[in-house]
């Protein structure tokens, strides 16, 4: 495994580049059961599907990725990805933990690491997510790093097959309240 390029760096994880040799690992996380439930899909991605889409996604200036690497080992544990509307300024965000590092606050501090760049250095004046209803440890993760309710859209996903709302959340750079590792590094 090559060794990881670190963006930014939080109090327990960073930010890093994506790396081709993660791939494998990348398509395990967001093809276990659980994420697929988390995000309310009911099939797993092929991997040639996941393989071919790696160079594509690598040069859309618009789609940053990030691999959430765990600093004291620095092991890879999560991606984070803007999805960037650039005429209004605005990005998708989404997230992947992997299967063996949640429940353990990697979440919250991963999402907040991405909206401090996604302020601070994309300059971009909100981000937005969707979440299902019953995924309350998730609501609960992204509330702590600065998104806000915005509203929903009802029974518009599955969870456990049977019909959920998913909970549209955003979060504008006036609101994020840190800390801000952009600041650390400026000096502020």
């Amino acid at each position: 495994m090559s060794d990881p390029h670190i963006l930014l760096s939080g109090d327990q994880l960073a930010l890093g580049l994506p790396r081709h040799d993660m791939l494998p690992n990348y398509h395990a996380w967001e093809t276990d059961p659980g994420t697929i439930l988390g995000y309310g899909n009911q099939t797993p991605q092929a991997w040639e599907v996941r393989a071919a889409g790696w160079e594509q996604q690598r040069s859309n200036q618009n789609y940053q990725q990030f691999e959430v690497i765990r600093l004291h080992d620095l092991t890879p544990v999560g991606m984070t990805i803007l999805d960037i509307n650039p005429y209004i300024r605005t990005a998708e965000f989404v997230i992947v933990i992997a299967p063996a590092e949640r429940g353990k606050g990697h979440a919250a501090e991963a999402t907040r690491l991405t909206l401090d760049w996604a302020f601070h250095l994309s300059a971009l004046r909100m981000v937005w997510l969707k979440v299902l209803e019953p995924n309350r440890a998730g609501i609960a993760a992204y509330e702590k790093a600065g998104f806000r309710p915005a509203g929903r859209l009802r029974q518009s996903a599955y969870w456990l097959g049977q019909p959920v709302d998913e909970i549209l959340m955003d979060a504008l750079p006036d609101e994020f309240r840190g800390p801000s590792a952009m600041a650390t590094i400026a000096g502020d």
